[in-house]
């Protein structure tokens, strides 16, 4: 694919269009900034941002009402993005001006792997990763140009991903590859406790737009899923879209033991409980009746947002040798594992596949594009931002 799509303009311009948040008691305003520069000597490169997913909460992340993230101010918000490389640093090897590549919002220091923090989102745990956020790499991606640290831009194959099905390529568009944000979440939990093909996945819960992410990642691991839930219609849309082969809905309704009957009694014990629950699901039942349906020697991945304490069946883990995993988001080969199945096919994103983007918008339309993002909060759903 020619560059010539979305060319990069020569010489660049002084000035881009970006949502600003200067408070989070009102909403970002569409505003012409200054154009980012890479800070001196930081192996920093300058994007122009193509297409960026909304996230189903991501209007309350910047709002004090809402979930109300911790980050410095001002800030261009936004998530990870699709983009295209403007200028590197002189020390970048392999990367090329023009590349289409996967922009990732999560970066990590590079003296300290467990200090961690999601650029224009959130600020991180450490006080190493709130300087770097302050001081260093602070903006996202809801805006025509950003500046991001060259190991977060993974390149991707262009003829491959977006050339027509009859020349060889996949026939995708650049709002529907933006999904590969939200597939990297689920893929780094499930990476990290090492789902394999052949093996049985319960994912709780699954309607959601992460937990439906999740479904779409496991069965593209080559796994058989238990996709658990409250929202019946959904799990039998999923059904009806992916097919019963390897996934069954098995709907949460309070009771342990009979959610549990029904989880073993489809394919036996599973191998992997995955939770991936939001704050608003603290205390669900579905948690202690993953947990019971795994085998011997099974694992557990806990992803969720949930803010408090939460109690597991304890004498269970210590006899079944379970093991439990915390995780949040992912590190760079997860982002080379995903970017690898999606450019093989493996990992699909038609809407024959489940995927569907619900609607495109521009910065003018962020609040519209915020709320079709909350009101399809669904597996597949995309909505998303063309800056």
């Amino acid at each position: 694919m020619s560059t010539a799509t979305h060319p990069i303009p020569s010489p660049f311009p002084t000035h881009h269009r970006a949502l600003h948040a200067t408070s989070t008691s009102s909403s970002p305003a569409l505003t012409n900034l200054p154009l980012p520069t890479p800070p001196p000597n930081s192996s920093s490169a300058l994007i122009r941002i193509l297409a960026t997913q909304l996230i189903s909460y991501g209007r309350s992340i910047y709002n004090s009402a809402g979930r109300a993230y911790p980050f410095p101010l001002p800030l261009v918000p936004g998530y990870s993005a699709i983009g295209r490389i403007a200028s590197l640093p002189p020390d970048a090897a392999s990367l090329k001006v023009g590349q289409l590549v996967h922009v990732d919002c999560v970066i990590t220091a590079r003296d300290g792997p467990g200090m961690r923090y999601m650029a224009g989102v959130h600020h991180g745990w450490t006080e190493g990763s709130q300087r770097l956020m302050r001081d260093v790499w602070r903006d996202g991606c809801l805006a025509e140009y950003a500046v991001f640290p060259v190991e977060n831009l993974m390149p991707l194959d262009e003829a491959r991903l977006l050339s027509p099905v009859d020349a060889g390529g996949l026939g995708y568009d650049l709002a529907r590859l933006s999904y590969i944000s939200t597939l990297l979440v689920p893929y780094g939990g499930l990476a990290a406790v090492g789902l394999h093909a052949g093996e049985t996945a319960v994912i709780a819960p699954a309607t959601g737009g992460f937990g439906g992410a999740a479904v779409l990642v496991a069965l593209a691991m080559g796994a058989r899923v238990l996709a658990m839930g409250r929202n019946g219609k959904e799990l039998e849309r999923m059904e009806r879209v992916l097919g019963r082969e390897r996934l069954r809905g098995v709907r949460i309704t309070g009771d342990v033991d009979s959610d549990l009957k029904v989880l073993k009694g489809i394919w036996g014990e599973a191998d992997v409980f995955f939770d991936i629950a939001p704050p608003a699901a603290a205390g669900s039942s579905h948690v202690k009746s993953g947990i019971l349906s795994l085998r011997h020697g099974g694992r557990v991945c806990l992803m969720g947002g949930k803010k408090v304490d939460e109690a597991i069946p304890y004498t269970v883990v210590v006899h079944k040798d379970l093991t439990i995993k915390g995780k949040w988001m992912y590190e760079r080969p997860a982002v080379e594992e995903l970017v690898k199945m999606v450019e093989a096919g493996t990992l699909r994103l038609g809407e024959k596949d489940g995927v569907k983007v619900e609607g495109t918008f521009g910065l003018e339309d962020w609040d519209r594009g915020c709320t079709m993002a909350e009101e399809h909060n669904c597996m597949g759903s995309i909505s998303a931002m063309m800056p």
